[in-house]
């Protein structure tokens, strides 16, 4: 294939913008309709239905006792993978760990100056769920992303689901749930996995939370539980928007836009801004000669002929402009002095500052977590992170000093909002009321001797 090279005053490129802006949105009533009868089916039949669904979609027959892959079946595995690949694993996992442990929040608790003590407790969920795809490969980084993080935070209880191969056990999953401290994992996937730990089966008790990546299906279930429970964000298929200058390596580029757009769905984006013409041509060059002797060339073909592009803008301002607008999971800066820039970013779900800084190295072992926000819910969501695990709750104790300075104000402001209630509630704290009350009784007694 030739990949597509645009200019940014085009009508071409705008039409593409839109579809791309589009991916925010769409026609998911098909997909809805099916998710809401997975999950009544699951809420009606629990194990029976998980093992039915398990059958048809996976084409893996399970039993009862089989759901469940046991904590001796984790620790195995770590012992039958290579070395090699368990001292990386391992290596990714406590560069995560130390990464989220600088996100955690801290309790505070402080005096104000009316000496009332105000704070907030921030205290682990107890029990959360983590999704871990199956689909086209193994991919024990999702596991170490999703469960290593609740570990930091103190979640008691991290229970796994994750689709069951045909070609049997992933053992690089399983060795990363060891790795990762998971407490259950179950062989189960898909919008009725999402289910399960929303209402909980016979084998599955319900969780707190349930965070990780899936297709539209497993992103469906998620938003159709939340209020039940708990979830993280609704991640996509994966996107990488490149900004790069005359002095980028084209073949890097062309490298990277490769990378995120390998995962299969044909969904991903991969899209490079740049206000040099040949770089836009040399990238799009370079992409043709990878393709072909790319394992997984096909499904990079299929995204980036529907999502993929090389854009000619103006200069460096224009191409800030547009990656703010499609706020991208991934965002390379390969440029000049890339730190100067950084300022003008404001959406994107993870930035890379420079050539030597290619998104992979977020993907799996920088320490970031590459759950990340999609489909440009960058504005407004943050990667999940140590903080996703914990909630907090507020503290307020007031003496009666405070209550005296504050408590007409109260009053004031609920009698505003018509809660006389509200504002008695204060006031018989003050005397205020009992003062009223007999005020009134004096009022009242004066008027019947006056009658």
């Amino acid at each position: 294939m030739k990949p597509r090279v645009l200019r940014s005053r085009s009508p071409e490129f705008k039409k593409f913008l839109a579809a791309l802006l589009d991916r925010r949105g769409g026609d998911s009533a098909n997909i809805d309709r099916s998710v809401a009868t997975i999950i009544e089916d699951v809420r009606k039949r629990g194990d029976r239905a998980l093992i039915a669904m398990t059958q048809k979609f996976d084409r893996v027959k399970l039993k009862a006792s089989t759901l469940q892959v046991t904590r001796a079946e984790r620790r195995a595995a770590l012992n039958k993978i290579p070395a090699a690949d368990r001292k990386t694993l391992e290596l990714a996992a406590r560069r995560i760990a130390e990464f989220h442990r600088r996100t955690m929040e801290k309790s505070f608790s402080y005096r104000d100056p009316t000496g009332m003590r105000l704070g907030q407790m921030v205290l682990p969920l107890s029990r959360v769920g983590i999704y871990v795809p199956g689909g086209l490969g193994a991919y024990p980084s999702s596991v170490l992303m999703n469960a290593i993080p609740a570990k930091v935070a103190g979640v008691a209880e991290v229970v796994m689901v994750s689709p069951p191969s045909r070609e049997g056990e992933r053992l690089a999953v399983l060795a990363a749930a060891a790795i990762a401290g998971v407490d259950e994992f179950f062989r189960i996937g898909g919008a009725q996995a999402v289910a399960a730990l929303a209402y909980g089966t016979e084998s599955i008790r319900p969780v707190d939370k349930i965070v990780g990546p899936g297709n539209a299906y497993v992103q469906a279930a998620k938003r159709m539980v939340y209020g039940v429970t708990d979830i993280d964000k609704m991640a996509g298929p994966s996107e990488v928007l490149v900004i790069a200058d005359d002095s980028a390596r084209p073949d890097w580029i062309a490298a990277d836009l490769i990378a995120q757009a390998e995962h299969g769905s044909g969904d991903e984006a991969a899209v490079l801004l740049t206000p040099s013409a040949s770089i836009a041509q040399e990238v799009a060059d370079a992409i043709e000669r990878a393709l072909e002797s790319l394992p997984r060339a096909r499904q990079v073909e299929t995204a980036l002929s529907k999502r993929g592009a090389m854009v000619i803008v103006k200069d460096l301002n224009e191409a800030f402009d547009l990656a703010n607008e499609i706020a991208p999971e991934h965002l390379e800066l390969e440029i000049r002095n890339p730190s100067r820039w950084l300022p003008r970013v404001k959406a994107a779900g993870a930035v890379f500052l420079g050539g030597l800084s290619p998104a992979p190295l977020g993907d799996y072992l920088a320490g970031p977590n590459h759950v990340l926000p999609t489909g440009g819910a960058a504005r407004f969501a943050s990667p999940l992170g140590a903080y996703d695990f914990l909630k907090r709750t507020s503290i307020i104790e007031a003496s009666s000093g405070a209550l005296k300075a504050l408590g007409p104000a109260v009053a004031h402001l609920a009698r505003m909002e018509g809660f006389e209630g509200h504002a008695r509630a204060i006031e018989i704290r003050n005397g205020a009321s009992k003062r009223a009350r007999g005020a009134r009784r004096t009022g009242e007694h004066r008027n019947a001797k006056e009658a």
